[in-house]
């Protein structure tokens, strides 16, 4: 937790009893962020230590007042209360106060207190406001009457001041608040399950949750992005309740994904199930797009911010290097050619259009996979995502700019998003060079094992993901004729782009036709982009074939598929097996469905 602030009645007081500020602040943390301290160091708005250290009366004549008001300190007293260094952009020089300024009292607990202290910015420790000191090892230190009354107490309500009065209380008018580290502390890996427990905020989101509940009299601050909006709202003399409400907003959604946090922990050490009863999932806005997946689609992109997403990898974490923004369909293209590219052990470069891959290509030279996953289906390719699994070098990245589509030996290949794991420093120069709207990305590859979830209409649909691959699965020759060795890879090939590429779906060898409501279609379209190349080639289905005879298993058979890799599963799989064997093809059953939609 970081802080609060709040107003007093006061007047100036000789030397050496304190003034009691007209407003206060508390700060207390279970962690000090980046720029708190400098905060206090360079504001121009005077924070003053208003409370005796040993004298508790100094406190309990402090009254609740509705609005924050400006007194003046006796010349005698500047110099010594007032006067310090301001440190700005590493350079130093002291400050004046000015005749009438605001004043605000910082009250805050140990470490927090040290720390200001450390900075020359003089503190009021909590236990001088409760008169109890820190307990159960810090489990207890701002659960207490004369903290919550304060922050609490509505200004309007004439009967609660009275109450704050006749207590001692008095009023809090800011809350700045930096919780415990327990997201870090569990993402970090390795902790004991005590020491998680011993890193949950009670007493932090307890603050919070009250300050914005009462944002018409109390500020809330959560982020110290907004130290600077809060220190400009308190030098001027409006009362912008937006400005309060937006705040107050932002600490419930704060405390929000804390909990769940917490709660997505707890429940991995208790059941481990991936299902649970309850399900809430924290996302971080990254980024507002132009548009959606039309133009007329108002968009936005937010981060997965749970725990099992910690360096999980994936686009959504993916650095861009170069390029326009990312627009609605390139986050959605890109992750499809990210995730399919990813597969792969073997150097591989997977050209994706409209989520579909149009070419994929696995070799030990990784520019003559380029080359040949783009000749799997160059008109495709043309304005399309083009991914790969390893690093883009100088002579790769001289290949994706120069080389020339094979329809007509001529005009250079357009992308819109280059992805891979990483980039050389000249093979990025280059690629920057190719144009200055093509996106490059740099991304991490995605861990196995996350929770796949998908929006229906009122709900949502969460799975597993389809980690499978090909080591994974068991291809049985179930008809007369054994594949080959080599055949058999490509079958293990075919069969891990068919995942990728929406249902019904078919895989030849090195090119493949979409996704279509019949399979026949499908094979169809695949046949006519292979060409002369289907002879001899591999077939992978995503599904088993419900007809064999006059349908797409004899089709194939005809066009001179050499082995056919699918499901099986089918009520008529034997009539898949007579044809193959009539036709003498290798058929292969993985017992693997990769339905995709």
């Amino acid at each position: 937790m970081l802080g609060l602030a709040t107003t007093a009645t006061a007047t100036a007081t000789p030397t050496p009893t304190p003034t009691v500020a007209k407003n206060r602040v508390l700060c207390i943390s279970g962690r000090v962020q980046p720029g708190f301290v400098q905060w206090f160091q360079s504001s121009s708005v005077a924070f003053y230590h208003s409370f005796s250290p040993s004298l508790r009366s100094n406190f309990y004549p402090v009254k609740g007042m509705a609005e924050a008001d400006t007194i003046s300190i006796p010349e005698a007293q500047q110099q010594a209360s007032f006067d310090f260094v301001v440190r700005q952009k590493g350079s130093s020089f002291p400050w004046k106060r000015p005749p009438k300024l605001r004043l605000y009292s910082i009250i805050s607990t140990g470490g927090t207190a040290s720390s200001l202290e450390n900075a020359g910015v003089s503190v009021t420790k909590v236990e001088q406001l409760t008169c109890f000191p820190e307990m159960l090892d810090g489990r207890v230190k701002t659960l207490h009457p004369n903290i919550h009354g304060g922050i609490l107490a509505r200004r309007d309500k004439k009967h609660h001041m009275e109450a704050l009065n006749k207590h001692g209380i008095g009023t809090f008018d800011v809350v700045v608040v930096n919780l415990y580290p327990f997201y870090d502390k569990v993402s970090s890996g390795g902790i004991e399950f005590e020491d998680g427990i011993e890193n949950i905020d009670i007493g932090g989101p307890a603050m919070i949750r009250a300050a914005a509940k009462n944002h018409k009299d109390v500020l809330v601050v959560v982020d110290s992005q907004d130290y600077s909006a809060l220190l400009e709202f308190l030098q001027g003399n409006q009362d912008d309740q937006l400005f309060r409400r937006k705040l107050a907003w932002k600490a419930f959604q704060h405390v929000a994904s804390y909990d769940s946090a917490v709660s997505e922990w707890l429940w991995k050490q208790t059941e481990g199930d991936k299902f649970p009863p309850s399900l809430t999932i924290p996302l971080s806005l990254k980024s507002s797009l132009r548009y959606g997946e039309n133009p007329h689609q108002k968009a936005a992109f937010y981060v997965d911010k749970s725990l099992s997403e910690v360096n999980a990898g994936g686009i959504a974490t993916a650095i861009q290097h170069h390029g326009k923004e990312m627009s609605f369909n390139n986050y959605l293209d890109a992750d499809a050619a990210w995730n399919c590219v990813s597969e792969f052990t073997n150097p591989t470069c997977v050209i994706v259009k409209h989520t579909n891959p149009c070419g994929v290509a696995s070799r030990d030279d990784i520019l003559e996979a380029y080359r040949l996953a783009v000749k799997a289906d160059p008109g495709s390719a043309f304005g399309g995502i083009v991914a790969f699994n390893i690093e883009v070098d100088e002579a790769l990245a001289k290949e994706i700019r120069e080389f020339r589509s094979p329809n007509d030996g001529k005009t250079r290949m357009f992308y819109e998003i280059v992805v891979a794991p990483k980039y050389s420093k000249k093979g990025l120069e280059i690629l920057r060079g190719k144009s200055k709207t093509l996106r490059i990305l740099e991304a991490a590859k995605n861990k196995k094992g996350k929770l796949s979830v998908r929006q229906v209409g009122g709900g949502w649909l969460a799975q597993d993901s389809d980690d499978l691959t090909p080591e994974d699965v068991q291809f049985k020759s179930v008809s007369g004729k054994a594949p080959q060795e080599s055949e058999l890879r490509d079958a293990e090939f075919a069969w891990l782009c068919v995942k990728h590429v929406k249902s019904n779906a078919i895989v030849i060898a090195k090119v493949w036709g979409v996704g279509q409501p019949n399979r026949l279609d499908s094979l169809r379209i695949a046949m006519r982009k292979a060409e002369d190349e289907v002879q001899g080639a591999t077939l992978a289905s995503d599904a088993f074939f419900p007809f064999a005879w006059n349908d797409a298993v004899e089709e194939a058979c005809k066009s001179g598929i050499s082995v056919i890799a699918e499901p099986g599963g089918s009520i008529r799989d034997g009539d898949a097996i007579d044809c193959c064997n009539k036709y003498e093809v290798s058929l292969l059953f993985t017992d693997v469905r990769h339905f995709r939609h």
